[in-house]
């Protein structure tokens, strides 16, 4: 009897010293870090993409930052990635262009189940709400890339930097 109340008691204690040094976590405390990683590892694809007629990458023009990247669990295999990306002016003319580069990036690369949404910062483009319908509609996508020259822009930006 002494040695069931030593032995939980140790389990108890190491269980505890453990989660306070951050290595065990429960599953609800677990669950933020994990979508912040996911988060990170989204941010860490679509960073490199390319301006489309800029020398520059989406990061380097602050098209995308870490915090435009939200990741939600919609069950234990699939994950909602929602990019919310800024262009560099409110009339960029290729905005669509760079929705269109983050989907099709994302769509090659992530390596987990995912349903996908990309949006325009809110107050960030003059036609922000058509061109948010445009890059998450799939029929419009498909066809965007089925226009050979269109198809070669989006490789040229997605192309990962040597």
């Amino acid at each position: 009897m002494r040695m069931e109340r030593v032995s939980g008691l140790l389990s108890w204690t190491l269980n505890r010293v453990l989660w306070l040094s951050g290595l065990f976590e429960r599953g609800a405390a677990r669950q933020p870090r994990i979508m912040e990683e996911k988060a990170l590892e989204v941010y860490d694809l679509i960073r490199t993409i390319r301006d489309p007629e800029k020398p520059n990458t989406l990061e380097e023009l602050e098209v995308v930052t870490e915090s435009c990247v939200e990741v939600q669990e919609i069950n234990e295999e699939d994950y909602l990635v929602i990019i919310r990306f800024t262009p560099t002016v409110p009339h960029c003319s290729l905005a669509t262009l760079i929705g269109l580069c983050l989907r099709v990036k994302l769509q090659r690369c992530l390596p987990f189940k995912h349903k996908l949404e990309i949006y325009i910062s809110e107050g960030t483009h003059s036609t922000e709400e058509d061109i948010n319908k445009q890059i998450n509609d799939k029929e419009r996508v498909a066809a965007a890339m089925e226009n050979p020259n269109l198809r070669e822009i989006v490789e040229q930006c997605v192309l990962e930097p040597d």
